[in-house]
């Protein structure tokens, strides 16, 4: 033993170990050995980590050279259920002593998520803020979750468990990752919804084209927008596809061209053949006359000569397709009475000169066509108004939508302040 160091001698060793032992919880029984400072541990505990927290300890006790661990794991289902049983009992003893505490932070996290149900159940500021009805309802929800979330992190504060926190924010994070993947069509359509609302591209009932959809706007939900084309069928288009597609609103200006082509004999006085149907396009009641009417030559063709004529209508008060099919009728009536062909098309037929004339005499001689009885023509527009009837039916599909609607009439759309 080197010179200076004092020895401290192995019983003193012995009952420092154990000493410590008694004051932990679960090393009460382990008993302890020492011979020239070689500790040796024996017995049985509950759990095998205290069988490495007791190597620890006695490792650390001065005088201690080595430490032999021969420790064992206690096997008996009596002796490792007691320790569960003590856990269990302090800890109902401990969330008893907190039931106060634990009610206090309940009425604290109660107030406040009320004040901010109070605070979104006000008029003002949301529509003062937001441009529309749906918007403000968002800012609405999004004050009654803020303030719940500040009730439940003071309650957790008066708790003193705010380190929780950090806990359940995390498993948060963690489920809404996989929410979102879950349901990224849905929330994709959601945030197009809020976007639409907020450009306003179209009006309920405008008459609008996405895509390959055309139809009436019926309304405007938070998945998908509602058209009802022509024959009365509904369209359901997803608010994402609406949003990212190429839109054709024939509603905002009310003034529309329709175009229609009509074909004359190659020999035709092509000027005058272009005044006639003018003319007849011009006279025409629903025609306006600002923007003109107009004609041009479009295609030369192998038999006849297409002329293309075009005239603007005003779709408040005159159906485009009626207006198109009536201005047809009266410029083809027009051109042939004034001596103008309508060609059809034209076959050429060879006969082979090699029939005998005793055959080509013996063929029946055919038969002239029986002449054909046409009723006369009137020179007078039929009825172009709009379909009121229809109106009245797309009218009553919007009233019938309910408070699901987005559409707001009084807000401003994306083509300006529109009435």
């Amino acid at each position: 033993m080197a010179a200076g160091v004092e020895t401290i001698p192995d019983e003193a060793i012995a009952t420092r170990i154990e000493g410590i032992f008694d004051e932990i919880d679960g090393l009460e029984t382990v008993s302890v050995s020492v011979r020239s400072g070689v500790v040796t541990l024996t017995g049985l505990v509950a759990e095998n980590r205290l069988m490495t927290q007791a190597e620890k300890i006695a490792a650390r006790v001065s005088g201690v050279v080595a430490v032999t661990n021969r420790l064992s794991e206690e096997t008996s289902v009596g002796e490792r259920l007691t320790p569960v049983y003590e856990r269990l009992h302090d800890r109902t003893l401990q969330a008893v002593s907190y039931l106060p505490l634990i009610a206090v932070a309940l009425i604290f996290w109660a107030l406040v998520a009320l004040f901010g149900a109070f605070l979104a159940r006000r008029g003002w500021p949301f529509t003062r803020l937001a441009p529309n009805a749906f918007i403000a309802d968002l800012l609405r929800q999004l004050v009654r979750i803020v303030f719940i979330v500040v009730g439940g992190v003071l309650a957790l504060d008066v708790l003193g468990a705010t380190a929780l926190l950090g806990t359940l924010l995390g498993a948060a994070g963690i489920v809404g990752l996989a929410v979102g993947f879950a349901v990224r069509d849905t929330v994709e359509n959601y945030i197009a919804s809020i976007l639409l609302s907020v450009r306003q591209p179209f009006r309920p009932q405008d008459y609008v084209k996405i895509e390959t959809f055309e139809g009436f706007v019926i309304s405007l939900t938070s998945r998908a927008t509602i058209l009802m084309d022509i024959d009365g069928n509904h369209n359901r288009i997803p608010n994402a596809t609406v949003f990212k597609s190429a839109i054709t609103n024939y509603t905002v200006n009310p003034q529309r061209r329709f175009t229609f082509e009509v074909g004359v004999g190659a020999n035709s006085n092509l000027d005058r053949a272009l005044a006639v149907g003018l003319d007849t396009v011009e006279a025409q009641p629903f025609v306006l006359e600002d923007p003109p009417a107009d004609a041009w030559i479009d295609n030369l063709g192998n038999s006849n000569v297409v002329l293309v004529f075009v005239g603007w209508v005003d779709q408040r008060r005159t159906n485009l397709l009626k207006a198109r099919s009536e201005a047809m009728r009266l410029v083809k009536r027009a051109l042939e009475a004034n001596g103008f062909s309508l060609p059809e098309p034209i076959y050429r037929l060879r006969f082979d000169s090699d029939i005998p004339s005793g055959v080509r005499e013996a063929l029946p001689a055919p038969e002239a066509p029986a002449p054909e009885t046409t009723p006369p023509e009137t020179s007078l527009a039929k009825d172009t108004a709009v379909d009121e009837e229809f109106q009245r039916r797309v009218a009553r599909e919007r009233d019938a939508t309910g408070a699901g609607d987005l559409l707001d009439e009084r807000a401003p759309t994306e083509f300006g302040g529109r009435q």
